[in-house]
């Protein structure tokens, strides 16, 4: 069955950065479009970014120029980069692909 474990998150300051990553199992990750989302404390879980098979990348308008979404098809891993990170960026990030949610990992950007 497909499993979506994600690693990467923590505690870090305003303006500053994190990688995330999502490792994938169980599935054709070279043919599978791959989603990152985010729900703040308090709020509705919200779609961060999106990779398609061929590489096509859409964002939220809140993430883009400082958020970039990527895949390396030969670890079937897809990759959020946050640059300049916000305050408000405070969520816990979850991949979701094929109907299937990672465990999600915490994002927590304060001074």
């Amino acid at each position: 069955q497909v499993q979506l474990v994600e690693s990467g998150g923590g505690l870090v300051q305003p303006g500053g950065s994190l990688r995330l990553s999502c490792a994938a199992s169980g599935v054709f990750f070279k043919f599978t479009t791959m989603n990152w989302y985010r729900q703040p404390p308090g709020k509705q879980r919200e779609l961060v970014a999106v990779i398609t098979s061929s590489g096509s990348t859409t964002y939220a308008d809140s993430v883009k120029g400082r958020f970039t979404i990527s895949r390396d098809n030969a670890k079937n891993t897809v990759y959020l980069q946050m640059d300049s990170l916000k305050p408000e960026d405070t969520a816990v990030y979850y991949c979701y692909a094929l109907t299937v949610w990672g465990q999600g990992t915490q994002v927590t950007v304060s001074s």
